[in-house]
């Protein structure tokens, strides 16, 4: 037995094909009709219909049914029957052509959008396809390939040059280095050691790994970066929320200004009826919102895929529109403006022993200790012998400010940013230090976690629209208060990570100018769009109204308005 199979044609082709041959049929029924074999250019034209508009009604309907709201795309196809309907009850066959043209070009306005919009889908999902599917795991019976999700807490894996690492974890031997462009936007591979993170879709350089386990598949890295950009594509911000109800009220009226457009011009202007009903079905097209709901997303969406390849995670579009507005920043000091490393600040010596002894003493002592205190003493003695060999005095040391930290906080200045704020439970003496050091505006120290979220309040009622950066648990609160939460994607806490609406993948302070300026370049894009389309509607509404347009170039001028403000949205792409 022969077995038969169908084509199955992929939906996100199916509009594009269809578009395709709407078009070949369009041509087809424009060539009966030149050779007036009317029938068969009326029954073409009828397939171009079906073909062409089956989308748009199927969409159209479903909103009239299930949501009991008129779509736009229903008043398409209203206009393109009407226009059909006067052709042939007039016997006037372009009418028949113009509504096919209607709905040809709508439908390759659609294909173009659905084809800009899955350029933005494309780029913001090769971030989700940077890991392997197996890692090789070392145990007593020696490699062994396991899936991705069965890898337990403690697993040893070996990653060779040039492999992908495929979990979080410890490098337990071995050294290399590391391109994590993926994860943190970092355009230079990082030299990792014995000791030292890495990260689940990192490429391993020239060198072999043993990796430690050191929390399960679900909980790293990057996979918390995926679930992060699925809540951003679903979630509407607050503009196009303003925008999509805009439209619900709109197109009723609409349909009731294009009534009285019916009825009202035979007796105020002297139109005939099929004047009147041709105008009217113009009136439908060009006064449909289509650009101004294409003024918004498709600029969101590009310029949250731009800020996951800079490794600026925005959990969804409003946060990328409050980012652009920001007025003021508060700062966490430790791991966030600083390493967070303990370091000895001081030696003071008793029973009249010298610095020196004291140190070298406590060193002996610590030499074995993993103990982060310890650590720092017989770190601070290493650095103190190579001091004291060439006379140096040891002078006492705050935590060390993170390198870039400095370069972060005068570009914010630059751009305009009014109040640089740290807002820390560190002392007060070390909090002035480092908030000196870095030129900042105002030095919070010794807070609580309700301190900080009552200095967020105050500086919000001051400024309006305020960023919170942080990294730890005592951030959180201060983190969702704020109009926008900024978390540390590698050092910080998964609550402050939750709790945060954008985080910062390589946890490096220079990446909040770029998100501000990302933001910015948003929401000056939203109102070019917005302001064009407006001005575009009334534009064509007014050429309608004195004649001078017919019902090709009203859709002309109305989808290509559409598909001016969505390809200026992809303009962020870049």
């Amino acid at each position: 037995m022969t077995q038969l199979s169908l084509i199955r044609i992929s939906p996100k082709y199916a509009q594009a094909y269809a578009t395709v041959a709407c078009a070949i049929l369009v041509i087809l029924g424009l060539v009966c009709f030149h050779f007036s074999w009317v029938g068969v250019g009326i029954f073409i034209f009828t397939a171009a219909y079906v073909i062409g508009g089956y989308e748009s009604t199927k969409e159209g309907i479903t909103t009239l049914w299930e949501e009991k709201e008129l779509d736009v795309d229903l008043l398409m196809i209203v206009a393109a029957l009407g226009a059909a309907g006067l052709g042939l009850w007039r016997q006037e066959y372009h009418l028949i052509v113009d509504g096919a043209i209607l709905i040809l070009i709508f439908a390759i306005s659609g294909a173009l959008e659905s084809f800009a919009m899955e350029r933005t889908e494309r780029n913001i999902q090769s971030l989700m396809a940077v890991t392997p599917d197996t890692a090789r795991v070392i145990d007593k019976e020696g490699e062994k390939n396991v899936a991705i999700s069965q890898l337990q807490v403690g697993d040893r894996v070996l990653v060779k040059p040039g492999e992908m690492i495929p979990t979080d974890g410890i490098i337990i031997e071995g050294e290399s280095t590391i391109d994590q462009a993926s994860i943190t936007g970092e355009s230079v591979p990082v030299d990792k050691m014995r000791g030292d993170e890495v990260f689940a879709g990192t490429l391993n350089g020239n060198g072999v790994l043993i990796v430690r386990v050191d929390q399960p598949p679900e909980s790293s890295l990057i996979q918390r970066v995926i679930r992060l950009v699925e809540q951003a594509q679903t979630q509407a911000p607050p503009s196009q929320e303003f925008v999509e109800r805009f439209e619900r009220g709109y197109s009723k009226v609409i349909v009731c200004l294009a009534i009285l457009f019916t009825i009202l011009p035979p007796f105020i202007l002297g139109w005939d009826w099929e004047t009147t009903i041709y105008r009217m079905l113009i009136f439908l097209v060009v006064a449909s919102p289509c650009a101004l709901m294409a003024s918004i997303m498709p600029t969101l969406l590009s310029g949250i895929a731009t800020g996951a390849r800079q490794g600026i995670l925005f959990k969804n579009g409003a946060q990328l529109e409050k980012m652009g507005r920001v007025k003021a920043i508060a700062f966490d000091k430790t791991g966030t403006l600083t390493l967070g490393h303990l370091e000895v600040v001081d030696i003071i010596p008793v029973a009249q022993q010298s610095k020196e002894t004291v140190l070298s003493l406590a060193a002996s002592v610590e030499s074995g200790s993993e103990h982060p205190i310890g650590q720092a003493i017989v770190e601070a003695a290493k650095t103190a012998n190579l001091v004291w060999e060439n006379g140096i005095k040891i002078q006492a040391k705050t935590d060390t400010i993170k390198p870039e930290a400095h370069e972060a906080i005068a570009a914010l200045k630059k751009l305009g940013i009014k109040a640089t704020v740290m807002v820390t439970g560190d002392n007060k003496r070390t909090a002035q230090s480092v908030g000196e050091m870095l030129n900042l505006d105002v030095v919070h120290g010794q807070l609580l976690p309700e301190d900080k979220l009552a200095i967020i309040g105050q500086l919000e009622q001051q400024y309006q629209t305020v960023a919170m950066v942080g990294d730890g648990i005592n951030d959180a609160p201060a983190l969702a208060a704020a109009t926008v939460g900024v978390a540390m994607g590698v050092g910080g806490t998964d609550v402050a990570l939750e709790s945060a609406d954008i985080v910062l993948m390589s946890d490096n302070l220079g990446k909040l100018s770029q998100a501000i300026e990302l933001g910015r370049r948003a929401n000056g894009i939203i109102k070019q769009n917005i302001t064009f389309a407006l001005f575009f509607i009334f534009l064509l509404l007014l050429a309608n109204f004195v004649g001078s347009i017919n019902l090709p170039l009203g859709v002309i001028g109305h989808e290509g308005s559409t598909l001016l403000v969505t390809l200026n949205g992809l303009r962020l792409l870049r």
